[in-house]
């Protein structure tokens, strides 16, 4: 005798709870137990974020304000007299200009010089990988190290090697490479980006290795010279190389203080200062912390402002070569 079962719902035979029954709250649940976990993996990255960068912040803020030396426990309140030095200061707004020449020339020599390299060394020829290796080398050594060593390269004695060899094929006498106001800026900035070009020029490297040589090959076909290529299909494929590079050549530009340093010393007077060098010397050297601190504040503005407007610019860019 066959056994008669009454019909069940369609929900109910394929396994799943009808409606307003716990059930239809499982994937919600299991939604929400996935999201907490995610963001229990940032809390982490939260407290590093406020121990090291948003309390020394506010503490930097604070401290601008006063006239705290470091050395003596008692600290006032001085308003805004920190600020109202740095602007009539004439050392610090050398330094402040300095350091905006260097990061924005360095930036833009080298994206000019390291995209046209990378092509070049992109392309098949006998050494291919030594030759990598030797424009790459001058990023190894710290860039207090190079700067050392330009100083005999460049010295402003007859005998500096360029001058050695100025002087012993043409008779020139010494240039003042490093005494010079002039020259001085701009031996910083050529040293500075022969240090770089070579490790950007990898970096775009990698991006055009993952270009599909079948770009480059219908374009041949349809009779588009190297010229043309180069600025319709190279040049847009690597506008997001160009963010990055741009972005870490303008952060190693705005921080730069070894090779200034360890190059010139500031020098001439302070035609090379940068705005690390001056925030180490008052700060920390002087002992004068609060306008340190007002330094310090000031230059995170002012980063702050480069890197957004170079961020936006670059950005378009990348939006126009799509």
């Amino acid at each position: 005798m066959a056994i008669q079962t009454p019909d069940l719902p369609t929900r109910a035979r394929a396994g799943t709870a009808p409606h307003g029954t716990s059930g239809g709250t499982r994937p919600a649940r299991r939604r929400l137990r996935e999201q907490l976990t995610t963001q229990a993996f940032l809390v982490p990255i939260g407290l590093v974020l406020v121990v090291l960068f948003l309390v020394p912040l506010a503490e930097s803020v604070y401290y601008s304000f006063t006239d705290y030396s470091g050395s003596s426990p008692t600290k006032h309140l001085v308003g805004l007299r920190n600020y109202r030095q740095i602007f009539t200061d004439p050392s610090v707004l050398t330094g402040l200009g300095f350091t905006l020449l260097y990061a924005v020339a360095t930036t833009l020599i080298v994206t000019v010089l390291a995209i046209p390299l990378a092509v070049i060394l992109n392309r098949r020829f006998p050494g291919r990988s030594l030759v990598r290796a030797a424009f790459f080398f001058p990023a190894v050594p710290s860039m207090a190290i190079l700067g050392l060593v330009w100083t005999f390269v460049l010295s402003p004695l007859s005998s500096g090697v360029i001058n050695s060899v100025l002087g012993s094929l043409f008779g020139v006498g010494p240039v003042p490479w490093l005494s010079d106001n002039t020259l001085a800026k701009v031996s910083v900035i050529v040293v500075g980006v022969w240090a770089q070009t070579g490790w950007h020029a990898v970096l775009y490297l990698a991006y055009l290795q993952s270009v599909p040589r079948d770009y480059y090959e219908a374009a041949t076909i349809d009779g588009a010279t190297p010229r043309q290529q180069f600025f319709r299909i190279t040049l847009p494929l690597l506008a997001p190389a160009m963010t990055v590079s741009q972005f870490l050549l303008l952060i190693n530009g705005l921080r730069v203080y070894d090779l200034p340093f360890t190059l010139t010393n500031g020098g001439p007077g302070y035609d090379t200062y940068t705005m690390t060098q001056i925030l180490v010397q008052r700060g920390i050297a002087e002992g004068d912390y609060g306008l340190g601190a007002a330094l310090s504040v000031i230059f995170l503005i002012a980063v702050a402002v480069v890197l957004s407007l170079q961020l936006s610019v670059t950005r378009r860019l990348e939006r126009r070569f799509r």
